[in-house]
């Protein structure tokens, strides 16, 4: 295949975009993968010191600084989507304000900068790219990084496939097993998402449905497995809830019953889909460290402790809960409580207004626009896992800066049809 070849293909996925604009598509992949921690996370990080690799650090300089230079190229559409997203600029604020009464101010102010950056460049995707366009952006994204995991695993395994935790389950590119899964669950929606705005394509975007879902599998990761679960049948149901009056009320009922059971399991009584998951009633301990956390945001409950820093100070007020819980700790595992420790109830607060909006925003696109087969399903399998996991407001993350593209992108105007 010679390389006139390659650019026509790459033209004919993103056919609005020329020479330029290619360029920036091609940054905007670039910077995807390094968001995902792929690759250079396990070579370079300790999951526990995130902040101790100097190597990764520098990494990150020359994204920020892309990202910087892309934005100054537009600079009035990414001002008007930063306007139309404000809770998401005003959380970021938020962040970088804390600094004035953290508990440790110089790593407060170093992941605060990074939170601001990687808010930034999803501001930047909303406002740089139609749905088509950004859907085709992270559905290659996830489409290397699917191939990259395989052949990690079958080829590579010393380094793809965990040996002495959870021997044989693979983990890809990344650290553990659990981060694989996640990931091919958003592939899974990425892929889907594409195939609803690119109707020549669609029959290679929904067959690479099947090599994600195999790596859900291989990483044995049974969250990871509901939440594909989710990514296919939410958008069928959205597809069901279009079709006619009967199948519309038949979805939409099934749709509100099913996230309210797995709101009300998840906030009342987790251990009945805990136990289907093959864990324990405590969360696997969680809930023991959800009541210390409680108690700790108590004494601090407005502003919080400082924006990623509470689990740094070793003998600050993290220490009280691995002494409480007789364990070492590492994060909250809740997005929710980790927003209540950084920046308090008020950014738990701006945080809530954030992913009611994008999630009501959503909810009113259900019978009309391609989008929503994307954006509803991403926020419901992202509300439910902001449960269970510290998802919200992390610095160099791709799953902020998904949240962050397809919120500010659901409160522009909606499209035309084309």
């Amino acid at each position: 295949m010679n390389a006139l070849h390659r650019a026509d293909i790459w033209r004919s996925a993103f056919p609005r975009l020329t020479f330029l604009p290619l360029i920036e598509a091609a940054l905007a992949i670039l910077a995807i993968l390094l968001f995902s921690q792929a690759l250079l996370g396990p070579l370079l990080v300790d999951p526990l010191r995130p902040d101790a690799a100097e190597a990764l650090r520098l990494v990150w300089l020359p994204v920020y600084g892309v990202t910087l230079i892309l934005i100054a190229m537009r600079p009035l559409a990414f001002l008007e989507t930063a306007f139309r997203a404000w809770p998401l600029v005003l959380l970021a604020v938020l962040a970088g304000l804390s600094t004035f009464w953290s508990i440790d101010p110089d790593i407060t102010s170093r992941r605060a900068l990074a939170l601001a950056m990687t808010t930034l460049f999803g501001l930047w995707l909303a406002s740089r790219f139609d749905w088509k366009s950004l859907l085709t952006i992270l559905a290659v994204s996830f489409a290397i990084l699917m191939i990259g995991s395989a052949i990690a695993g079958a080829l590579v395994p010393g380094f793809g496939v965990m040996q002495q935790i959870h021997p044989g389950a693979w983990r890809g590119l990344w650290w553990e097993k659990n981060t694989l899964g996640a990931m091919m669950g958003w592939a899974v929606l990425a892929f889907v998402g594409a195939a609803a705005f690119d109707a020549k394509r669609r029959m290679i975007w929904l067959a690479l449905v099947v090599p994600a879902l195999a790596l859900v599998l291989l990483s044995t990761s049974r969250t990871a497995l509901l939440a594909s679960f989710i990514a296919i049948a939410g958008p069928g149901m959205i597809a069901m809830a279009r079709r006619d009056a009967a199948s519309s009320a038949i979805a939409v009922m099934a749709g509100v019953v099913g996230v309210s059971l797995g709101i009300l399991v998840l906030v009342i009584g987790p251990g009945v889909l805990l136990e289907a998951l093959g864990r324990d009633a405590t969360f696997t301990g969680r809930t023991d460290i959800w009541e210390a956390l409680f108690r700790q945001i108590a004494t601090r409950p407005l502003l919080g402790f400082g924006y990623g820093v509470f689990w740094q100070v070793e003998l600050g007020p993290a220490h009280w809960v691995r002494l409480e819980t007789s364990w070492p700790v590492p994060t909250a595992h809740n997005g929710w409580i980790e927003t209540a420790l950084a920046t308090g109830l008020i950014g738990v607060g701006i945080a809530l207004i954030a992913y009611a909006g994008a999630l009501g925003s959503a909810a009113l696109r259900l019978f009309r626009g391609n989008e929503t087969y994307w954006a509803l399903p991403f926020l419901v399998m992202w509300g439910l896992i902001s449960f269970s996991e510290s998802n919200l407001a992390e610095q160099n993350s791709l799953m902020w800066v998904m949240f962050t593209a397809t919120a500010a992108k659901l409160a522009q105007p909606r499209e035309a049809a084309p």
